[in-house]
């Protein structure tokens, strides 16, 4: 009987983590096929990048950026639309973990993962669609902030799961 209850839950872990693989994929799909000359936006997008010089107190340092922020608002969009599609499906993925009663692990995978590409979503669409080279740094240390807050998010569940679970006595 424990063995049946075993298989069952590996049954639908690996069901879950199916649907949220082929679930990445389609979003991905569907956000670049989806946007009218997304071929040619990402060519120029990926044509432009060029080495600038990137000024931080009395140093410098080189790094890649576009040349024209600006000229890229139909690829910035396409990868909006990506990270909010993945964030939706991060919501789903979520609520499926936590109905079937998922490892504490898994659940805060999911709730870390969602913090991630919500909040890339919200910090591309205030950063990289000012279309100017400052928003372009200011994007990529947002990004490094998401990051920390998702890892931060993932710790709190496990935190809350050790609080919540019933003490065991000898």
């Amino acid at each position: 009987m424990i063995g049946n209850a075993v298989r069952e839950r590996y049954l639908h872990e690996g069901l879950i983590t199916a649907l949220a693989v082929g679930g990445f994929f389609i979003i991905l799909g569907l956000a670049f096929a989806l946007t009218p000359g997304i071929y040619q936006a990402t060519n120029n997008f990926f044509n432009d990048i060029t080495t600038t010089t990137y000024h931080f107190g009395s140093s410098a340092a080189y790094l890649p950026a576009p040349a024209h922020p600006a000229d890229h608002t139909i690829f910035y969009n396409a990868v909006i639309t990506f990270f909010a599609g993945a964030g939706i499906l991060e919501i789903v993925i979520l609520a499926l973990r936590l109905a079937l009663h998922s490892p504490v692990r898994r659940i805060g995978q999911k709730v870390g993962d969602l913090v991630f590409w919500l909040g890339a979503a919200v910090v591309e669409n205030v950063f990289l669609l000012t279309g100017t080279l400052t928003g372009w740094w200011q994007f990529w240390s947002g990004l490094i902030v998401v990051v920390g807050v998702s890892l931060i998010a993932r710790f709190l569940v496990y935190l809350t799961k050790r609080f919540t679970m019933p003490v065991k006595q000898p």
